[in-house]
């Protein structure tokens, strides 16, 4: 089994940032019911201003070729997409458990 966790920084105004971060959200966790490698996902907006990063997401998948699968599934490509234009920055993390 794979944690696959990434983080987003945003680019805008504080109160951008977080329209995005919210519709971004709610299309990351509809993503389980679109995509059956996807077997639970966690996406949380940072509420502490003080911090640079918006979003964090924790999605668990079976294999490292489920994150690939499900990284290039459309509608995960299409929930990016909201994001696309305004992210500065992405980090990730992948690992077995």
């Amino acid at each position: 089994m794979v944690k696959h966790i990434v983080a987003f920084k945003l680019k805008g105004t504080p109160e951008s940032r977080r329209r995005h971060a919210t519709d971004f959200k709610a299309a990351l966790e509809a993503l389980p019911e679109e995509i059956d490698v996807l077997q639970a996902i966690e996406v949380g907006i940072n509420e502490n201003p003080a911090e640079s990063w918006d979003i964090v997401l924790t999605a668990t998948l079976p294999s490292m070729d489920d994150v690939a699968v499900y990284a290039s599934h459309p509608a995960h490509v299409a929930a990016a997409a909201i994001i696309s234009d305004v992210r500065e920055s992405r980090a990730c993390v992948d690992y077995e458990i």
